[in-house]
């Protein structure tokens, strides 16, 4: 894209974060918490508890989250975050703290005049997390939590950049410096993010590589569901330019989708129950 506005300003300041102490909201502080707390191989529940209960926005969530279909199925209800946990386990908690901090990003001040870019942002976030967790269990290879992680990081670097752009008065009053923003700079920015958030490897390899996978007949890795997981994203993101595509290349998407569009029917169920959890 060819730029308009110069952004050197929030690139600067952005960099300068990165490479001290990232400006996030007090809930990402929590999630952080958890994810450290989470690193011990040894740790126990009561632990990750303790840790959890800092924040009770997270507790909350992850309380709903315990208690709903996709992951209590006969319906018992659960009250303590103990049961919650035993319930969900260490990969989905971990998962939940970082969806949680994510969405209070987007419900950051000044955002309300891209209501229609942080919704959409956020609804296709939960989706693709929600089918490639289908995709992976159906498939039996990937392991979903790791697929529904991916799925919901994808595009960190958009509610980032939603969220410290709020904070200069040439985004807030210039939509299309906001658009040029989030196209040209969302993967770089995101794939740092990652890493200083301590993402597992192959979960960062799959945000990177997931709009350009390596053609394969039967999908494997948490990259490959990653993929198309996107492309059956049944949301609008068309606001986000995606890459230059050759025909080919446009003809090889649309068949990856096809071979995989039954699933969306079997998503639906998931993607519904993880709004309600997550999303609300």
């Amino acid at each position: 894209m060819t730029s308009n506005f110069s952004h050197f300003r929030i690139l600067e300041d952005i960099a300068r974060d990165l490479s001290g102490d990232v400006n996030f909201p007090t809930c990402m502080d929590a999630a952080m918490m958890v994810r450290d707390t989470l690193r011990d191989p040894m740790v126990g529940i009561p632990l990750v508890v303790r840790a959890i209960s800092a924040e009770p926005l997270i507790s909350s969530k992850l309380l709903r989250l315990a208690n709903s279909v996709a992951y209590n199925p006969s319906g018992t209800t659960i009250t303590d975050l103990h049961m919650a946990v035993s319930r969900l386990g260490f990969e989905v908690v971990r998962t939940t703290s970082l969806a949680v901090a994510l969405e209070q990003m987007l419900k950051s001040r000044n955002l309300s005049a891209y209501d229609k870019i942080s919704r959409s942002t956020w609804e296709h976030a939960i989706h693709v997390a929600a089918i490639a967790r289908v995709l992976a269990r159906r498939l039996g290879r990937i392991n979903p939590d790791d697929a529904m992680l991916a799925g919901l990081v994808h595009n960190i670097g958009i509610f980032y950049l939603l969220y410290r752009a709020a904070e200069y008065e040439e985004y807030r009053s210039t939509p299309e410096a906001m658009l040029e923003l989030l196209s040209g700079w969302h993967e770089s920015i995101g794939e740092s993010l990652l890493h200083i958030l301590g993402m597992p490897e192959h979960i960062i390899e799959a945000v990177r590589d997931h709009e350009h996978p390596q053609r394969v007949e039967i999908p494997c890795t948490v990259c490959d569901a990653l993929h198309f997981a996107n492309l059956l994203a049944d949301d609008d993101m068309s606001w986000l330019p995606g890459p230059s595509l050759t025909p080919a290349e446009e003809a090889t998407r649309t068949a990856d989708r096809e071979r995989y569009v039954d699933l969306l029917s079997e998503a639906r169920e998931d993607i519904v129950a993880l709004y309600a959890s997550l999303g609300g």
